[in-house]
Order: C-alpha cells, then structure tokens, then sequence
C-alpha cells in the first residue's frame, strides 16, 4: 500500500536564492539606469565658488571706461596766405586771447593795399575838386539873381515911369511898350534861374550823396584790405593750450588752411565707446558717477553719438559739479552709467558660469552641501556685480558660479 507523503509548507533555501538574485538583478539595473540618466562628477570644494541668492536692490548701471578730453576744441585755420616768417609760440604753450602765435609775409597783398590807397586819394581828390566846381555853379547862380532882382527893380522903377509919362502923353507908346517888354522879360529871367537854382540844388545834393558814399565804401574796403595785412599776424582767438601748430618758416600757407589746434582747458569732458547692446538705453541727460581717490564726481551724458563702429557707438559726458583735481587729456577714467532707477529684485552674483551656460541653466548646491544639481534658470537685466534672476531660483539658495569649463556633461555634482 502505497504511503501518501505530504509536502513541507514554508519558504525554501531555492526561493531565497531565487529572491536575493532578483534584488541584486534590480540594483544592477538600477544603478546601470542612474549611472546612464544622471551622470556625476565629483568636485573639490575649495576648487569652486559658491554664491549665495539673495533679495536686494538691483542697481541698473554699466562701467564705462572713457578718456579725457577738453571743453572744446578750437581749430586755427590761415584767414590770409602767406610765407611764415616767425613762430612766435611753440606746441605746448599756454595763449591769451589775441596772442601772436605766426607772422606771415604776402607781398601781393601789401601792393593791393597800396592800390587801395592811391585809388582812394584820387576819388578824394576828385570828389573835393567836384564840391568846389558844385560850389562855384552855386555861388555863380546866386550872382546871377542878385543881378536879376536890381535890374528887375530897375525896370520897375523905368516901366512905372513911363506909365505916367505915357498918360500924360509925354512920350510915344512905343517907348511905353518897349519898357514894359524890358520888366516882363527880366521877371521872366527871374523866375527861370529860381528853377534853375532848385533843380540844381536836389542834382547837386544828389551827386554829392553818391561821391560820399564812393568815398566811404572806398575808405571801407582800405580798412578791409589793412585788416587782411593784420591777419598776416595770426592770433589765437581764445585762452587755451596750443596743442598742434603745423607751420615752418618759410613755408607757404594757402588761405583759409588748418594750421593748429587750440584746446580749452577751463573744463573737461569724458568721451567713452559703449557696446552697441545697450544703445537703446543710453540717453541724453543720464548720470554717471566717477569715482577717484575715495570721493565722487557727476558726470552727465551731454551728447549720444548715434553711429556704431565695432559694436561700440561713442557718449560725452560732462561734470555736473566740481572736477578731480590735476586732470590731464588723455587720462582714462571708470564711471558707473546709471540706465535706470534701482529695484528690489532676486540677484545672483556674477561668475564665469555665464560663459558656458549663457544663463539659461546653473549648479544648485543642496542644503546639506553634499552635492549640486544642474537646474534651468531665467536671467534678465545685469550689471558688472549681479544678474537679475527671473526664474528658477529662490532667495538663500546656494550656486555655483566659478567656471564650469571641467564638468563636461554631468548633471550632478559630488562635492568633497
């Protein structure tokens, strides 16, 4: 008879080996997963730097650097041609308004100015010898009626004897007529040199008026030519520093040619090239701030040049105030450009991550500072400190900023 042999209950030794492979066959998988997904680099501390995110005012300003110029410039051009015979001054000197700084020589101008003067004595000449025949003519009609009025008042007298006479019958009417014919016609002479006096009177006036006007244009255009000789003397127009002076002795100047530059150095301005990014931001009227030798000075942007050479488009700035002391051109100064008024905003200190991430991602260190893993952020504005973080990080988070050039791909980081 056959024995029916139960089967023992409970887990066998071959369950258990069945078990422990399947854990092991899922941390191999596990790790093989990890290790494909999430790669780590293991990194030393004190080889990287670590920057705290914080809350705070973001000061939206630029650096730039610029270099010292003057005021103004004034340019020395040649008003007359001419052959240099001095220098009286050389490049350097400190002028006054009205210093000598060439004298020049054009011996064509000094005979124009003695074609002038002798071209002036004759219109003199003939303009004295005019008046006096003017005069003579006057003078001649004068005489004339002062002899037309006694012989008017002659044959007044004759005419109104005769009338009587004739009345009385005592002489002929021919005689009578012929003394009446003799007043009407010195009347008649009396009336026409009366005209003849006012016409010539208004043609001498006249004449007269225009040889005198001759006469000053005349005497103008002397004064003109002599001040052409003064400018043979070129002069400086301003106080300031001769700073070019292109002439030689015995060299021939053109007319109106540019021979020097004189620099007013009563002030300064700061001229600076600023990256073409930020040329929509850039006003006339922002304020910059210069900082030397631990004090402050205000500048102000007085004028935008609009043109972009290598990506740099060119600002003046001027001092609102008072000027750093013992200024020279040439000089390069820092200022902070101040673009816009400051905010409360999330701000990340500034590092060389920028250069591989763009600021589109980061290193976020954990809290325990074991590791750090990477994470997709947003930047907005920036200055030369901060980046203004607009995304994916929150005040008191810690970050890596130095360089991230040997991390290669890896998305975490082991921090020893």
């Amino acid at each position: 008879m056959d024995i029916v042999i139960e089967k023992k209950k409970g887990i066998k030794r071959k369950h258990i080996y069945y078990a422990i492979g399947t854990v092991f066959f899922l941390i191999i998988a596990y790790n093989i997963f990890f290790a494909k997904n999430v790669s780590t680099y293991s990194v030393d501390k004190d080889k990287i730097s670590i920057s705290t995110v914080q809350n705070s005012v973001f000061n939206d300003y630029i650096t730039v650097s610029g270099n010292v110029e003057p005021i103004a410039t004034i340019y020395l051009d040649a008003m007359e041609g001419g052959r240099v015979e001095e220098r009286i001054v050389e490049e350097g000197a400190m002028l006054k308004k009205g210093d000598v700084i060439l004298r020049l020589s054009n011996p064509d101008l000094n005979l124009s100015i003695l074609n002038s003067e002798a071209q002036l004595a004759e219109k003199s000449n003939f303009l004295r010898n005019t008046m006096v025949v003017l005069e003579q003519e006057k003078l001649q009609i004068q005489s004339e009626l002062l002899r037309l009025r006694y012989e008017i008042k002659r044959k007044k007298r004759k005419l109104d004897q005769n009338t009587a006479l004739y009345r009385d019958s005592l002489i002929s009417q021919e005689e009578y007529l012929l003394s009446e014919e003799d007043y009407n016609m010195s009347q008649s002479s009396f009336d026409l040199y009366i005209k003849r006096q006012a016409h010539d009177s208004i043609y001498r006036s006249i004449q007269v008026h225009q040889m005198e006007d001759n006469l000053r244009n005349m005497d103008l255009n002397l004064k003109l030519v002599r001040q052409r000789k003064e400018n043979l003397n070129v002069t400086s127009p301003i106080d300031g520093q001769l700073t070019v002076l292109d002439a030689e002795v015995g060299q021939s100047i053109p007319k109106n040619s540019r021979i020097g530059q004189i620099d007013i150095l009563s002030s300064y301005k700061v001229v600076a090239p600023i990256d073409e990014h930020y040329i929509d931001k850039v006003k006339k009227g922002l304020i910059a701030i210069l900082e030397r030798q631990g004090e402050e000075y205000e500048l102000k942007i007085r004028k935008v040049f609009p043109d972009v050479r290598n990506g740099k488009f060119i600002v003046e700035m001027i001092f609102t105030g008072h000027t750093p002391e013992n200024m020279r051109t040439g000089q390069t100064y820092y200022s902070r450009l101040q673009l816009g008024n400051p905010q409360d905003a999330l701000l990340l200190e500034k590092g060389s991550f920028f250069q591989e991430t763009g600021g589109q991602w980061i290193f976020v260190v954990s809290e325990d500072g074991q590791y750090a893993e990477k994470r997709a952020i947003k930047i907005g504005r920036q200055n030369p400190k901060y980046y203004e973080v607009i995304e994916g990080l929150e005040a008191g988070e810690k970050v890596i900023i130095s360089g991230y050039s040997n991390f290669g791909d890896n998305e975490k980081l082991d921090l020893n």
